[in-house]
């Protein structure tokens, strides 16, 4: 396939520098690279396109390689931030360097993996000034808009420098893994243009080969950005979000977005697609679209596993059989639901404003009076006695059903 119309058709072309030498490198089975920054001990769902456009680069005849920041991390990159990054502490920054290091190899286990440090640290300041600042004019690199839209709040020389490091990640793997492209965000335009322009200046316009590629960002229809939550980001990291929390993440997704996420975030190919949204529409109630991107997307993160039990757990809180789930399963069930900490003495009322399933005691005696609030799956009709009177599951968690499907979970501590 033609990776430039493979990538067109699905959307997610944003911008290339040289058709010519991108289809050299493909016909050739060059080295492609994207870079993961370290800025946490997990990657989440916005960097799904670019590992399964790693996936992509390789079904079309090209050498992955994805470089983790393991020197670059220690600074940060500048563009498009209104501030400045916190700095990591080194024992933070080689815990995430390891985390994503571990997770990527999970997800994309034949990628060839680089870590910018084992290039970098050892270079010292003379030898970067000499070998890389020089080649770097300093219009050129203020009219970049990653580094201007910086200027005028405020842009430290440490992360001015960080365009300069980038491009000499790829001057060292196209010199020494054979990588020619480099693929990114398009928000990494200007890095990706300066380590190109840098090889060029380093081995002359006749021989110099290397090209770029960047993608359209992830971002819903209503422009906000994809992948963050009212509590937070999406992790991959199952501990961070749970299986459950995860898939329903992409089922939840509204019908404007699903289209182009199962462009974006599947290998499903331009016929199937097609298909799946046609489907759909003629049933919009059976979502499926959205059942398609949460199975498919889960599955690739997870495994057969954890769809299985992202599955089962949404099958429970559908039909209100969440006590039968197996023990592990019922856990991580818990630990997607809304939750507080209350202490054995606390009386029944109080535990459940406090959790959320009532905003005052007059409202949580007309839900008693209704048989609508269990707890643990027995019914409360006596709002006098304490949480300590029932049983707990695993000896710490209440689980409180209010209604058909709202659920919350008290834990004691």
């Amino acid at each position: 396939m033609d990776i430039l119309k493979e990538l067109e058709w699905r959307g997610l072309l944003k911008q290339f520098t040289n058709e010519d030498k991108i289809k050299f490198a493909q016909k050739n089975g060059k080295g492609v690279y994207c870079g993961f920054d370290p800025t946490a001990d997990s990657l989440h769902v916005g960097h799904l396109i670019q590992i399964i456009n790693l996936l992509r680069f390789q079904k079309a005849g090209f050498k992955p390689i994805a470089v983790i920041g393991g020197a670059t991390g220690m600074i940060g990159d500048p563009s498009f931030k209104k501030d400045e990054r916190a700095f990591l502490t080194v024992e933070q920054l080689e815990k995430n360097v390891k985390g994503i290091n571990d997770q990527l190899k999970s997800l994309i286990p034949n990628v060839d993996f680089q870590d910018n440090a084992k290039w970098l640290k050892s270079m010292s300041l003379i030898e970067f000034l000499r070998d890389v600042g020089k080649s770097f004019n300093l219009s050129y690199l203020l009219a970049k808009e990653s580094v201007s839209s910086r200027v005028e709040t405020g842009l430290s020389v440490t992360e001015f420098s960080y365009t300069m490091l980038q491009a000499y990640d790829f001057f060292h793997l196209y010199t020494n893994n054979d990588c020619y492209l480099e693929i990114g965000g398009s928000d990494q335009w200007g890095n990706i243009t300066s380590g190109i322009d840098y090889i060029t200046s380093r081995l002359g316009k006749e021989k110099a080969q290397a090209a770029g590629i960047t993608m359209n960002l992830l971002t819903k229809k209503d422009g906000t950005k994809f992948g963050k939550t009212e509590s937070g980001a999406v992790w991959l990291d199952a501990k961070k979000t749970s299986e459950y929390d995860f898939y329903q993440f992409f089922f939840n997704q509204d019908d404007n977005d699903c289209e182009m996420l199962l462009k974006f975030l599947t290998d499903f190919d331009e016929v199937k697609i097609k298909e799946i949204v046609k489907d759909h529409k003629s049933e919009p109630s059976k979502r499926v679209m959205q059942t398609n991107l949460a199975e498919w997307v889960t599955k690739f993160v997870h495994k057969e596993e954890g769809l299985k039990k992202a599955k089962e757990i949404t099958k429970a809180f559908f039909t209100g059989d969440i006590l039968s789930l197996k023990a592990d399963v019922l856990k991580t069930a818990i630990s997607s639901l809304p939750s507080c900490e209350i202490s054995k003495k606390t009386d029944i009322l109080e535990a459940l404003i406090k959790v959320g399933v009532g905003t005052s005691k007059r409202e949580l005696r007309e839900f008693i009076s209704q048989k609508a609030i269990s707890i643990n799956e027995q019914i409360i009709q006596d709002e006098g006695i304490f949480i300590e009177n029932i049983k707990a599951i695993d000896k710490i968690f209440y689980l409180i059903k209010r209604g058909k499907r709202k659920y919350y979970v008290i834990i004691i501590k």
